[in-house]
This record gives C-alpha cells, sequence and structure tokens, in this order.
C-alpha cells in the first residue's frame, strides 16, 4: 500500500515539474506563437482563394505565389492611387486639430455659462479636459502604449515589422503545405481522435478566414460610404482621409465604430451645427445598416458565436496583445467555438436523445 502512494506521489510531482516547465516554455517562445497565430489567422482567410485555384489545375505553391503577388499589386495600386491624398488629409487634420479642440473648448464653455453652471470648479475642471498639451501628451502616451503591447513581444518597430513579414512567409508556407502539415499534426493522437481532429481543420479554417473576410469586407464598404457621405454633408475636405480612419478602426468590433466615429466629429463642429447635425446622422444610419445588416450578414452568419463571446474576445485580445489582439484573438475564439461545438456539444446533445429514447 505505500509503494502504491510512493508511485502516485512521484506521478504527481512529474506532472507538476512536466507543467511548470512547459509553461516556461511557452512563456520563452510566446513571441513565435504569436507569430504562429497570426500567419494560421492569415492561412485561413486566403485559403478559398488557394482551394478554388486548384480547382483549374494550378499546382497549390504556385497558387499561393500568384495570390500573394495579386495582393501586393492591389495593394500597391491603392497606396499609390489614394495613399497622397490621404496622406495630405491626415496631415492637414493634424494640423488644424488645436483649433478644433479650442473650438470645442469654447462651445462648452458657453454651454456651462448658458445653464447656469459657470462656476470656477466647472470652468477649471473644462480647461484641464480641453488642455491641448495635455490632450496631445494623452495621446501619444496612450498610442504608444497599445503599439508598444502590440508589438510587446518584439523588440521595437523594426521587430514588429519583421515579425509580420516572418508571420507572411509562415502563411505561405501553411497554405502550400496544408496536407502534409494537417496529417502530420493530427497522427501525434491516438485514435480516434486523430481522424476527429481532422475533421475539424477544415471547418475552423473556415470559420476564422470567414470572420477576417467579413469584417475587411464591411470596414471596406463602410470606408467607402463615410468617405461619400461627409463629401454630401459639407466636409469634403477631410472625408477621404477620415473615411480611411473609419475604416481601419472599423475592424476592430465593438469599440473600432466609436474610435472612427470621433475624429469626423470633431471636424464637424468646426463646419457648424447643422454640419455636425448631418455628419452625427450619417454615422448613426451607417452603424446601424453594419449592425442589423452587414455585420449578420457577412460575418455573423460565418462566425456562429454569440456577441457577448466576441466582445470578451476582442477585450481580452486588447488586454494582452494591443490593437493587434483585438484583431487576432476573435477569430481564434470563432475557431475554438467548432472544437466546443463538434467535439462536446453534438455528442452531449445526441448522448442526451438517445438516453431519452432508451428511457
Amino acid at each position: 500500500m505505500s509503494e502504491r502512494k510512493i508511485g502516485i506521489s512521484l506521478s504527481n510531482l512529474f506532472l507538476i515539474i512536466a507543467t511548470v516547465l512547459l509553461s516556461i516554455l511557452i512563456w520563452q517562445l510566446r513571441s513565435l506563437i504569436l507569430i504562429l497565430m497570426i500567419a494560421i489567422v492569415i492561412a485561413s482567410t486566403l485559403a478559398p482563394i488557394i482551394d478554388h485555384a486548384e480547382k483549374f489545375k494550378i499546382p497549390r505553391w504556385l497558387g499561393v505565389i500568384l495570390v500573394y503577388l495579386g495582393i501586393i499589386a492591389i495593394l500597391t495600386g491603392l497606396v499609390l492611387l489614394l495613399g497622397p491624398t490621404v496622406i495630405q488629409q491626415i496631415q492637414a487634420l493634424v494640423q488644424k486639430s488645436p483649433n478644433y479642440i479650442e473650438e470645442l473648448k469654447s462651445i462648452f464653455t458657453n454651454l456651462t455659462v448658458r445653464f447656469g453652471m459657470a462656476e470656477p470648479e466647472n470652468l477649471s475642471l473644462i480647461d484641464r479636459f480641453f488642455d491641448i498639451q495635455a490632450v496631445i501628451s494623452w495621446t501619444l502616451r496612450s498610442s504608444q502604449r497599445l503599439l508598444v503591447r502590440s508589438l510587446g513581444l518584439t523588440r521595437g518597430f523594426l521587430g514588429g515589422v519583421l515579425n509580420i513579414i516572418l508571420a507572411l512567409l509562415l502563411s505561405a508556407y501553411l497554405l502550400s503545405g496544408s496536407k502534409n502539415l494537417i496529417q502530420g499534426f493530427v497522427s501525434l493522437f491516438p485514435k480516434p481522435w486523430d481522424e476527429r481532429l481532422a475533421q475539424q481543420v477544415k471547418p475552423i479554417s473556415q470559420r476564422m478566414g470567414g470572420y477576417i473576410q467579413g469584417r475587411l469586407l464591411v470596414s471596406f464598404i463602410l470606408g467607402v460610404a463615410i468617405s461619400f457621405g461627409l463629401r454630401v454633408v459639407g466636409i469634403s475636405e477631410f472625408a477621404l482621409g477620415l473615411g480611411v480612419i473609419a475604416g481601419i478602426t472599423n475592424l476592430i468590433p465593438f469599440f473600432g465604430p466609436v474610435l472612427g466615429a470621433i475624429p469626423a466629429l470633431i471636424v464637424a463642429v468646426s463646419f457648424g451645427g447643422w454640419t455636425f447635425l448631418w455628419t452625427l446622422l450619417l454615422f448613426v444610419i451607417i452603424q446601424n445598416i453594419e449592425t442589423y445588416v452587414l455585420d449578420p450578414l457577412l460575418v455573423g452568419s460565418s462566425v456562429k458565436v454569440t456577441p457577448l463571446y466576441q466582445l470578451l474576445g476582442v477585450l481580452s485580445g486588447v488586454q494582452l496583445l494591443g490593437i493587434l489582439g483585438a484583431l487576432i484573438i476573435p477569430p481564434w475564439v470563432a475557431g475554438a467555438s467548432v472544437v466546443l461545438e463538434n467535439l462536446y456539444l453534438k455528442p452531449k446533445m445526441e448522448r442526451e436523445k438517445q438516453m431519452e429514447i432508451y428511457n
């Protein structure tokens, strides 16, 4: 009896030691794990295009090269076509931002006086809130923290760029050799788990890729709609730049649309009350179209994850990895939901039905 107790204690001890060593190893390789996570998301997004190219007898490796060259060509064309105008408008927006902040400060001060709340402490609070130097300093600090957290697993900006390039190369390798990689991975598990896991790879990839595809398409549509709408309401001077900002921030679920609307609304204040109201109405209409039409149609139908879990994924992603985490973690939540559904929830429901039949 005593020998058995010693054996159990030793096995538990080895398990604890192995867990600790594995945790240390994962922590040391956290940068590589992040790169791999990004690469898998990119590969899942581009996989349908590569699979479609294979139907035309194009070798998979050649399809990968052609797709990446096509994406580079499209992005280069967009940068050359729209880049100078967008950069010019954003630079002008940054230069005029102190004037917009002063104008907002004046509006709030007048409203405070009009409603009889012109106590010294209230006016002092407005002065502190709209202090230009403080606002700029806070914005720079916040942006720096987000970037550092997003690239915090790297060594500076250059390391972040190199990691993105490495993620792209890894995604290309994953796409070209996906069949062999999947077979090699699932072969590590005993039967019947190897076959079950192999069956989950495609739906996981479809759900992860569908999320990114949907977000990109929705953000592109909203960016174009906002640029056009701002021209209509009279803010043509910054319409394209503000549309690009709104489209990029919209990639972040839940919080992105609000972040994208703030610069446009601040600019609209300087154009007068009616322009501000029309701009606010524009964003309200567009965000409702996104929430009730575009997201359910282009994102929700492929993700099949409740909004609460998507929100928790975004919050945890921001907490762990900054802005990058808000983009990367939600598709992994969508992929994990496939495993939970197919390997636990569905078998559980089937067993419960069988028990009801037998009873």
